[in-house]
C-alpha cells in the first residue's frame, strides 16, 4: 500500500479516535456537547448513550486502520491492505450517510470522510 495512503488512512484514524474522545470521554463538557448542536443538559442526558456508542464505534474503526497498518509493516500486505481498506470504506460511508441524513451536516460529514477517501483513492490510483 502506498505511502500516501497509509499516512491518509492514520490521519483519517486519528480524526475518529478525536471523535471517540469527544463522543465517549469529554461528552459532559458543555462546549463538547454544543458542538453536536445540543442546547441544554437535558438534551445531553437524552442522548449521551448513544454518543457514547457512537464514539465507540469510531474508535473501533481506528483500530482498524491501525492494525491494517501494522500488518502491511509487518508484511502482510494483503490482509493489511484489506483491513485499512474496509475501515477506510466504512468511515467515507458514514460520512455519506450523514450528510444525506442532514445536508447542513455537510462539513462534519466532509471532516469524517474526505481523509479517508484520499486513502482509498491514492491505495487504488497509487497502488
Amino acid at each position: 500500500m502506498h505511502p500516501i495512503a497509509q499516512l491518509a488512512a492514520l490521519f483519517a484514524a486519528v480524526v475518529h479516535v478525536v471523535f471517540f474522545l469527544m463522543e465517549s470521554v469529554w461528552f459532559g463538557r458543555e462546549r463538547i456537547w454544543r458542538r453536536f448542536g445540543l442546547d441544554s443538559s437535558e438534551q445531553v442526558e437524552v442522548v449521551r448513550a448513544f454518543a457514547y456508542n457512537q464514539g465507540f464505534y469510531n474508535l473501533f474503526l481506528a483500530i482498524g486502520v491501525g492494525v491494517g497498518i501494522a500488518l502491511i509493516l509487518a508484511g502482510t500486505t494483503d490482509a493489511g491492505r484489506a483491513i485499512v481498506l474496509f475501515a477506510c470504506g466504512s468511515m467515507v460511508a458514514a460520512g455519506l450517510v450523514l450528510v444525506l441524513h442532514n445536508r447542513s451536516l455537510l462539513r462534519a460529514a466532509a471532516i469524517q470522510a474526505v481523509p479517508p477517501l484520499v486513502a482509498i483513492l491514492a491505495a487504488v490510483v497509487l497502488g
